[in-house]
């Protein structure tokens, strides 16, 4: 495959007729709510703790569509990556354990379970145009194959019939798209295969339905993405990238109705990419965005959902329920893209493409009440509605994933949802996992954090949390963002309320020209090893905004913030010129610079990328956190800056060996004064996942301590189990702590934009833990 009812202005238009007609949903009553019980994460299994398979090995696995035994007990996924079908025990949910993976002799596509087999799809072309490929039938319980039945073309998504009558394989026969401009016509065409499930595999029969001459848009080169079966036997067919939807009777292998997907028109949403100031922008319109559905599921005999993704020229970034008719029941419009916002997950550099892209969607009734999964690509969450009135999808909760949810699958009959997560790049810090979901008489344990309103009526958008401070008294912290909008704002946090509310934004502006100023104190001339001049123009963009690296910030005794903004670049590197130096800036309460501090020269001539991280004010002084060690140096240094005398003072900080089986680097994080001369400081090093080791809180006391001391330290706290809890994958960047006035200690991750991260974000409330 390739790659909420909110209370929000939905502003859609469709090509088709939004109706009301159509069937209830299936069932031996109507769904009804239930607001006591919610899905909750209980494990994510990493693919590469499968048998065979090592997470202390960089080769690329993953799992993209995942199915489960009939009785719910173990999954199968497919591993396009490694050629091969995997097998997880689910028994208990909150511990899966690796069963071991089955070669498949090709590139497996998709699966479904029918009895006690599996059914892989399997693509086996020598090229683009020499297609061909086959269903491997396979024991579950041996894990053996049994049969390979060949399909004749390149083969996606597979599906079967309830009553177990049939199998439908969707025949893609992808187009290169490298060739040309990658857009279609190419042979060979698409089609759907039917499989008459009699007798033994070997025995069963195929059967093959064109495609072609159905859709306006290529009509003869359709493109079969997704197939589901109703309890009637009919097949749902998404054509995506000729934006068409066919039915096919599976009975008698006809079409029985096909129609056009459809276009929709979407206000308020942001179709301009980062990185660029002034944040993501719900103020454009999108016309006529063709929907290009991926993902379909039934939901009744007459009415299945599907996920538009897009490809070619479409994705309207939202789902839409049809009715057989070809008529639109519901169009969700613009309320994904502002849900992700909402909640930290949208990712700004997909807003010029398909935004968040929904990929794929799964139904399934829970103990007496219907609901809908829809799987976001690019924002890595699935999102879930309350169906139990028709065609009124209920935004329910979102459910955090790993990187790409490709696969989505619910399982009733256990309280279980699982999601397919495929990307998978060690380097990058990314595993590809298996998301597991269970139906709880509990509160929706995420978000942690999701933001209110602008006046407007869209939501504050915000993600890439960096530094964290508490106010002075009461729940209320202070986070601020780092460099990835290249327009920084302070985020008033309200730490009370679950979800914690982020209920205002505080634009940093250089109305007063500090910025500008500090030309007067910095070389003219441009120098690649220095913070020059010429340097400044960037920091500050044409409405007055600012451009910096925020990673730490502090309450200032006097009023406002102090925040501590990371340099740019490595003296003497010439792959990282020196574009801007560790700064201090005073910022009044309502955002505007008022004062901003220099590291001395001898200190800038040691300048490398990993710099400023934490800021802490406490007895007339400022005290700041290097990340890493400087140049000539062998630890990080810990700064001090007398605000009276505005003199500088340095001690270093001695960092915990590098543990982590993927190597990499150790440093520091945020910190906070505690009095009394004393600081928590977060320390950690740059690997998340399997491969993270060392994610811990130490207290350290400046008392006695003079220039070119090095601090001891004490242990106050290992974070991983806190880490480990939400039963997620552990996050890289622990860069947010702050210790609120009745001492209870918070932790926040930055979730990098979502910019090859999932996005999670977890504060994280430790409680009082430093009594």
């Amino acid at each position: 495959m390739k790659k909420t009812t909110l209370a929000l202005a939905i502003g859609l238009i469709t090509t088709g007729l939004l109706t009301g007609c159509g069937s209830d949903n299936d069932g031996p009553a109507a769904s009804v709510s239930n607001d006591n019980k919610f899905f909750n994460r209980t494990a994510s299994f990493p693919v590469c703790d499968q048998v065979g398979s090592s997470c202390e090995d960089s080769t690329p696995t993953a799992a993209e569509i995942v199915a489960a035994s009939e009785d719910g007990m173990t999954l199968i996924y497919s591993n396009s990556l490694k050629g091969e079908a995997g097998f997880v025990d689910i028994a208990d949910p909150a511990n899966p354990k690796a069963l071991g993976a089955l070669p498949m002799g090709g590139e497996p596509t998709s699966v479904t379970v029918l009895g006690s087999y599996a059914l892989v799809a399997v693509n086996t072309r020598t090229d683009y145009v020499n297609v061909s490929g086959k269903l491997v039938v396979v024991d579950i319980a041996r894990r053996e194959k049994v049969a390979e039945i060949a399909l004749g073309g390149q083969p996606d998504s597979v599906a079967r019939s309830k009553d177990g009558k049939y199998v439908a394989v969707v025949i893609e026969n992808e187009r290169d798209e490298t060739l040309g401009n990658g857009a279609p016509p190419q042979s060979p065409a698409g089609s759907l295969m039917i499989i008459d499930v009699a007798g033994a595999p070997a025995t069963w029969k195929t059967r093959s339905v064109a495609l072609t001459g159905l859709a306006s848009l290529y009509p003869g080169d359709p493109e079969p993405e997704y197939v589901s079966i109703n309890d009637d036997n009919v097949a749902v067919v998404t054509l995506q990238e000729n934006n068409h939807i066919a039915l096919v009777d599976l009975a008698s292998g006809k079409v029985t109705r096909h129609f056009s997907a459809g276009s929709v028109t979407l206000d308020r949403v942001d179709l301009t990419d980062a990185p660029r100031p002034n944040q993501i922008s719900f103020s454009e319109v999108m016309n006529a965005r063709l929907r290009e559905p991926d993902g379909v599921t039934w939901i009744s005999r007459d009415q299945f959902v599907t996920a538009n993704e897009g490809d070619l020229n479409g994705g309207s970034r939202g789902f839409s329920i049809f009715n057989t008719d070809g008529t639109v029941a519901y169009d969700s419009g613009n309320t994904l893209e502002h849900l992700m916002a909402r909640i930290g997950h949208y990712n700004d550099k997909r807003s010029d493409a398909k935004g968040n892209e929904p990929e794929n969607a799964a139904f399934g009734r829970f103990e007496g009440t219907d609901y809908l999964f829809v799987a976001s690509e690019r924002s890595s969450v699935v999102a879930v509605y309350d169906m139990s009135k028709k065609n009124t999808p209920a935004f329910k909760q979102v459910l955090p994933a790993g990187v790409a949810p490709e696969g989505v699958l619910a399982i009733p009959s256990r309280n279980l949802v699982i999601a397919a997560s495929e990307n998978d790049d060690r380097a990058g810090v990314v595993r590809s996992v298996l998301n597991i979901y269970q139906y709880q008489n509990a509160r929706a344990a995420y978000p942690t954090l999701q933001s209110v309103d602008r006046a407007d009526g869209t939501p504050i958008p915000w993600a890439a949390l960096s530094g964290m401070a508490a106010a002075p008294s009461g729940t209320l912290v202070y986070a601020i963002d780092d460099s990835f909008f290249r327009g920084n704002r302070i985020f008033e946090i309200d730490t009370s309320l679950k979800p914690a509310s982020l209920k205002r934004e505080i634009r940093i502006l250089d109305s007063s020209g500090k910025i500008a100023a500090l030309a007067a104190q910095l070389p003219a001339a441009k120098d690649d090893n220095a913070f020059d001049a010429t340097d400044l123009a960037a920091l500050v963009n044409a409405d007055g905004s600012v451009n910096l690296d925020p990673e730490g910030i502090s309450m200032a005794s006097g009023g406002g913030f102090w925040i501590a903004s990371e340099g740019s670049g490595t003296v003497g590197d010439s792959a990282y010129p020196v574009k801007s130096a560790n700064l201090i800036l005073k910022v009044s309460a309502s955002g505007v610079v008022e004062d901003i501090i220099l590291l001395p020269a001898d200190v800038n001539a040691r300048q490398v990328r990993f710099g400023f991280e934490g800021i802490a004010e406490s007895s007339g002084k400022l005290v700041v956190a290097f990340q890493r060690a400087w140049q000539g140096e062998s630890q990080p240094r810990i700064g001090v800056f007398d605000l009276a005398t505005r003199n500088w003072q340095f001690l270093f900080y001695p960092l915990d060996a590098v543990a982590s089986p993927n190597k990499g680097w150790v440093g520091l994080s945020d910190i906070t004064a505690l009095g009394n001369n004393q600081f928590l400081v977060v320390e950690r090093d740059n690997q998340g996942g399997p491969d993270a080791r060392i994610k811990r809180l130490y207290r350290i006391d400046l008392t006695g301590k003079n220039p070119g001391d090095t601090v001891s330290k004490t242990l106050v706290r290992d974070l991983l189990p806190d880490l480990r809890a939400p039963r997620g994958v552990v996050p890289e960047k622990i860069e947010g702590l702050a210790v609120l006035a009745s001492g209870d200690v918070l932790i926040v991750n930055d979730n990098d934009g979502v910019d090859g991260s999932s996005g999670e974000t977890q504060l994280i409330h430790l409680g009082p833990i430093l009594k």
